[in-house]
């Protein structure tokens, strides 16, 4: 558990340097904070709702395979005698 809160602190570090780094001191309107909410809640709901849809399809049986008689000459009936085959 302490390796992954580490794996976690250093991918937040690394962001915040990323984000801060190269940015040259200029600064982010709130509405820009606001657009990246956004992206961010609607992305979350869109991945957990197909995760969902996966979940229910796979529960509820449509992701199991289909067996189908096929009906073609293999199965009609034949005489096995010595007729020659052409």
């Amino acid at each position: 558990m302490l390796v992954l809160a580490l794996l976690l602190a250093a991918a937040l570090f690394g962001a915040y340097e990323g984000w801060v780094a190269h940015s040259g001191n200029i600064e982010v309107p709130g509405w820009g904070y606001a657009f990246l909410a956004v992206g961010l809640v609607f992305g979350l709901l869109l991945g957990g709702g197909l995760m969902a849809l996966i979940f229910y399809s796979s529960r509820t049986g449509y992701d199991d395979l289909t067996l189908t008689k096929q009906n073609d000459d293999a199965d009609a009936p034949h005489d096995d005698g010595d007729a020659p085959r052409s």
